[in-house]
């Protein structure tokens, strides 16, 4: 257990480096991976079982102990990504699979990856969590009327069928994987080593699903998708640092809050485009290329912060 456990933490820690490498194999030889969206709910649902095993009543204690600044992350993570979306959609004024996709992207809760990323940054883990706990609890309501209002002018959105698609795909097996570990808190704790490993395995099945289906369509609108996620990621993650400047947090809370911020719950957006907008097949690209390049970057900015750690507690020694 103790090799697997090994395996699981590589695999979570190099999520980025493996999801790109089976992406571009995905594009390549499409073939072998479009039969991945068939699957894309189940595969999300174990990837939000397995976030609910991690999460225990100390959890929720963390979250209730310290709420402000937990709060005024959820808070950012709700207006500065989803409102970067709209102006992002409307100022490259792409066709409206592309500004669903953009915004659905803009709309959803933050991801687990961020949590990963947080702890190589030298962030503030916990804290990380908490917010990550946070914005998927609120998802079922705050994500489809979000959705609803920003992208009522390119398509017809209904609230009801994306409250129904979330609390199906995040809330009730993210309740599960929280009453699983409840009921049999040794048998996870056991395990507990299996469960990142199904949700990064999980993650990395539906991007190469979304790759491989829309190979054609990816050579065509690609580059103009990649330019609007790095934009759309790059400011998020430094807006989300800005508002945790103003609000004077710690530097290690600093850094949760911004990867956060510029991190998003993509798979979800995904799912979301899947099975709530059948009619505008492209509106799954932007999640897949987000989740590529959050990885990527996200690895990036980690590195800087995690320097700026070393350098500040040397300065602190002198």
């Amino acid at each position: 257990m103790e090799k697997f456990s090994r395996i699981s933490d590589k695999i979570t820690q190099n999520i980025g480096l493996i999801i790109v490498i089976f992406s571009v194999i995905a594009y390549f030889v499409p073939d072998y991976f479009s039969w991945m969206t068939n699957y894309t709910t189940i595969f999300l649902a174990l990837a939000m079982f397995g976030m609910g095993t991690s999460i225990d009543s100390d959890s929720f204690k963390k979250i209730l102990k310290n709420p402000r600044d937990i709060f005024i992350g959820a808070l950012a993570q709700f207006t500065i990504m989803p409102l970067l979306a709209w102006i992002l959609a409307v100022g490259f004024n792409v066709n409206k699979d592309i500004a669903l996709g953009i915004i659905l992207v803009g709309c959803c809760p933050g991801g687990t990856a961020s949590n990963v990323i947080t702890h190589i940054a030298g962030g503030n883990v916990s804290m990380s969590v908490s917010m990550t706990i946070l914005s998927t609890l609120l998802a079922p309501i705050v994500t489809p009327f979000l959705v609803y209002l920003l992208a009522g002018r390119w398509v017809e959105v209904s609230i009801l069928a994306m409250f129904k698609s979330v609390v199906t795909v995040v809330l009730i097996p993210v309740l599960m994987g929280i009453f699983a570990k409840k009921l049999s808190p040794e048998k996870m704790e056991k395990s507990k080593s299996i469960f990142p490993l199904i949700s990064s395995l999980a993650i990395i099945l539906i991007i190469s699903g979304i790759i491989g289906a829309n190979a054609e369509k990816i050579a065509k609108s690609g580059l103009i998708v990649l330019l609007i996620v790095m934009i759309h990621n790059a400011l998020g993650l430094l807006l989300g640092l800005g508002v945790s400047k103003l609000f004077k947090m710690d530097y290690d809370k600093q850094t949760a809050l911004s990867i956060e911020v510029g991190m998003q719950n993509s798979g979800l957006a995904i799912q979301l485009a899947t099975a709530n907008f059948a009619l505008n097949p492209l509106a799954t690209l932007p999640g897949a290329i987000f989740s590529i390049w959050h990885n990527i970057s996200g690895s990036i900015f980690a590195s800087i912060r995690r320097k700026d750690v070393k350098e500040i507690a040397f300065a602190r020694e002198r």
